[in-house]
């Protein structure tokens, strides 16, 4: 994979598709915060008939807050994993309540210090929230990284950091979404649509399924 080929899939990637965003349903980065908190190791699907009950009943920290880890179990028990992620958005909130005027901080450092906000969840907001060129990297960008060969990596963090390196500055902001996209619908897990492929012309995978 060299550097023409990467900007010719990220080209492709734009012409097909100018405008990507995340799945998840959000009107507010605080929204946005508590749905990508929900949607580990969950579809977007589930987390968004989740908070299509939720938001329009608490949709701030301190209406969240309110309603309890009990009361927001209610609304959250079709998701996976509900009873600890309950337990951090409600410590979540507390902390934005107390340490951030109830905002979502514009700021890594910040956002990594809120229970149930790592490194992937901090990415996604600061992306798609507030427009920084970060790469959120998970399961389906770790897979179509290293198999198309844009960038190879053994974890999570060197593919972040490689992507960071490789990608063109112009298509950075936007390069996570279309990466998750096409894991999620083309380049799946088991057997990928090569032939329903935009890249697979440029793409290093040698298996292609065509």
């Amino acid at each position: 994979m060299n550097n023409e080929k990467r900007y010719e899939i990220f080209r492709r990637f734009r012409e097909a598709n100018p405008h990507p965003t995340t799945e998840l349903e959000f009107d507010s980065p605080f929204e946005l915060l508590v749905a990508v908190t929900l949607s580990a190791q969950a579809t977007d699907v589930s987390v968004n008939k989740a908070t299509a009950k939720l938001f329009p009943v608490a949709n701030t920290p301190e209406a969240i807050y309110a309603l309890g880890e009990d009361g927001l179990k209610e609304y959250i028990k079709t998701i996976g994993l509900y009873n600890s992620k309950a337990k951090n958005v409600i410590a979540a909130c507390k902390m934005l309540i107390d340490l951030h005027h109830s905002e979502v901080p514009d700021d890594r450092e910040a956002l990594e210090a809120l229970p149930g906000v790592g490194r992937k969840t901090a990415n996604v907001v600061l992306n798609t929230a507030f427009g920084h060129p970060t790469m959120a990297v998970d399961t389906h960008i770790f897979r179509v990284s290293n198999r198309t060969g844009i960038a190879k990596g053994k974890n999570v963090v060197e593919v972040e950091k490689k992507l960071l390196h490789f990608v063109p500055k112009e298509f950075l902001v936007d390069a996570h979404h279309w990466l998750i996209l096409h894991g999620r619908y083309i380049c799946v897990a088991r057997k990928p649509r090569c032939g329903a492929c935009l890249i697979s012309d440029l793409c290093d995978y040698k298996e292609k399924n065509l």
